[in-house]
């Protein structure tokens, strides 16, 4: 439904992850017999999840960790994996750095020049696992990026921008082509980011494996307050849920979306699918392993963005395991680790025997779902941070 704000103008109501709630029906399944498989460009998952192509997040170990176990890593070829022979010394900067400094010690760091031979080297390091390999990049690159990245084992190519368009107009520079780019790659290309359907389907037109969704939701990102733009993730999943399905219903090939960032919970992550997703992109979720080169600290992608940065350093911690925040079990019960086991346990009471019927589960608008009845427990965290 529209308002109507003035000017003879009206504004869309949208939704995101807090405004909703899943329904269950008639059927309830054993959680042990759902099916959380997907296809991405012709890799198998065992699980809808994958980790962000963010420094903090994702190395070369974290990835073949990530990978081994059935899910997802994206690599960064964009940030210091490609620039340091060994990126653990910049972290180090990085996260040590004061709060007062981090901006600067970032943008100095990430001057030092991406070098081609390691974009290979770290391709190579990851497939010589036998795991699948995923890479990123932001279109600027991608020409240059992409066939190095092929050329040395890569198994999958992301282009990630905070918005990405088929139309792109500038009178400084030359814009990728994303149909010739598609197409030249030979691999399966993943575009993103968008939020509304139009855009969903252009860029599914050129071809592309699969489409990451969403515009500033990270924990880590802030391109919402520096840049004022952005849908709520249950909206923009709807809408390009739609335009899929709509593709696929025109010429019979089937391209995934995967909602990408404001996730925190398992129960996030249900409605992210229940929304129409295929899997789900996360970051700060998978920063706090033991594996996660940013040792419990966060940042995003525009961070050290030279002009004008659109992402921050967060301190998320360190909680477990890749395997504990997948697969359990939790040691936490604010709904952060097993977010395999909670998205199959919510398949189960809603009676989704896979991802296909998980998109289709009843969702109601719910704003109070998450305070109705939980009054004790807002009182015991306010009681914790006064102890503190």
């Amino acid at each position: 439904m529209a308002h109507y704000i003035g000017r003879n103008r009206e504004a869309r109501q949208t939704y995101g992850f807090d405004d909703v709630a899943l329904v269950p029906g008639s059927l309830t399944i054993d959680p042990e017999d759902t099916d959380t498989s997907m296809d991405l460009g012709g890799i198998k998952l065992k699980i809808p999840f994958l980790a962000s192509a963010m420094d903090g997040v994702v190395n070369v170990d974290f990835a073949v960790a990530m990978n081994k176990l059935g899910g997802l890593a994206v690599l960064n070829l964009d940030g210091i994996n490609s620039r340091y022979e060994n990126p653990q010394e910049a972290v180090e900067k990085l996260v040590n750095c004061k709060p007062e400094e981090s901006t600067e010690i970032f943008q100095k760091i990430y001057k030092e020049p991406i070098k081609p031979h390691l974009i290979a080297k770290r391709v190579e390091e990851i497939k010589k696992h036998k795991v699948p390999c995923a890479v990123s990049c932001i279109p600027q690159n991608a020409g240059k990026f992409g066939p190095i990245a092929r050329d040395a084992g890569a198994d999958i190519f992301f282009v990630q921008s905070t918005v990405i368009s088929v139309r792109y107009e500038s009178s400084k520079q030359k814009s990728l082509d994303l149909y010739k780019f598609v197409k030249e790659m030979k691999i399966p290309v993943v575009l993103g980011n968008c939020v509304t359907y139009r855009a969903s389907l252009e860029l599914i037109e050129t071809g592309a494996a699969g489409l990451l969704i969403g515009v500033g939701p990270g924990a880590a990102c802030t391109s919402r307050g520096v840049l004022g733009i952005g849908v709520p993730q249950v909206s923009a999943t709807v809408d390009c849920a739609a335009a899929r399905d709509v593709y696929f219903k025109k010429t019979g090939r089937y391209v995934p979306i995967i909602t990408d960032g404001g996730m925190i919970t398992g129960g996030d992550v249900c409605k992210a699918i229940a929304s129409g997703s295929d899997a789900v992109m996360i970051g700060s979720p998978f920063a706090k392993a033991k594996e996660a080169p940013g040792r419990g600290y966060h940042w995003g992608m525009a961070t050290p963005h030279a002009n004008l940065p659109r992402g921050t350093r967060v301190h998320v911690g360190t909680t477990g395991s890749i395997e504990e925040i997948l697969f359990g079990p939790a040691r936490t019960d604010d709904g952060t680790q097993n977010l395999v086991g909670a998205l199959k346990t919510s398949m189960g009471a809603l009676g989704a025997h896979n991802i296909k019927e998980m998109q289709m589960v009843p969702i109601i608008i719910a704003p109070s779902i998450k305070t109705e009845g939980k009054l004790l427990q807002k009182a015991q965290v306010v009681g914790m941070g006064k102890q503190k």
